[in-house]
């Protein structure tokens, strides 16, 4: 099930994802998932529609940047939660964070996004050591720079060279280049991952912001876990995606 704002956009998603995956049942429901109500709502008609949902991939879009994102993936993440914790099938659920949540980025001045990112791995961690008794693993993704619509537009040709320019590898991350890492969280590839935030590349702490002496001394002290080749199913995965401003709501659990 994917849940977006954006009708056109996600019908152009899962039709594409229908013609590479014909045997699976690939349903989409639009939602704004700044809205609490509609988001329990979403969540229990995809629990009649599949059944009980054991996978969660949170994933909230913010632009512009100067807005924050993690009473939205609270919203989502209590609503599933709850199903998961009805239906006693436990489960995983995966943020994404961001290198922000990390580190301070240069050029651009980012402040909202970069305390929202913070906020999102915090909650992770939080909701972890809090669901666990559940049966509910919680962690978190933080990638760096990746070549989405976020780092698209006016005005930022200027800091994507920077970027480039600056970053140990040269070159923005590709979104597929996450796949591997959310399937090991999501599945029993990860069963002993939780509370864990995987950096994507993992980078100095700092600034985002390297001169070339500093990265002739970068040390990677992280690396991927390569999940097995045949993989493990994922049932009833949840992607999230809302461009819309949020409607503050008090932090309660139910």
């Amino acid at each position: 099930m994917i849940f977006d704002v954006n009708l056109a956009e996600a019908e152009a998603k899962v039709s594409a994802l229908e013609g590479e995956f014909p045997d699976v049942n690939i349903r989409f429901l639009k939602v704004d998932i700044t809205d609490e109500a509609a988001v329990d709502a979403a969540v229990a008609e995809t629990v009649v529609l599949l059944g009980p949902v054991t996978t969660l991939l949170n994933i909230a879009g913010l632009e512009p940047r100067h807005e924050c994102e993690y009473d939205r993936d609270l919203f989502v993440a209590r609503a599933v939660a709850r199903h998961m914790i009805v239906h006693g099938t436990g489960g995983s659920m995966v943020f994404i964070a961001s290198a922000s949540a990390h580190q301070v980025n240069f050029p651009q001045p980012q402040v909202p996004y970069n305390v929202s990112k913070a906020g999102v791995k915090t909650m992770a961690r939080s909701l972890a050591g809090e669901w666990a008794r559940y049966g509910i693993r919680v962690n978190s993704v933080s990638p760096g720079y990746m070549d989405t619509i976020l780092n698209e537009g006016a005005g930022l040709e200027e800091a994507r060279k920077i970027w480039l320019s600056r970053h140990p590898l040269g070159r923005m991350g590709r979104p597929d280049e996450l796949c591997g890492v959310v399937v090991m969280l999501a599945s029993r590839a990860g069963s002993y991952f939780n509370g864990s935030d995987r950096e994507l590349p993992p980078l100095p702490t700092g600034f985002l912001h390297f001169e070339p002496r500093i990265n002739s001394r970068a040390i990677i002290r992280d690396c991927l876990p390569r999940p097995n080749a045949s993989g493990h199913a994922i049932s009833h995965l949840l992607l999230l995606k809302s461009r819309a401003h949020a409607n503050r709501k008090p932090w309660q659990f139910w």
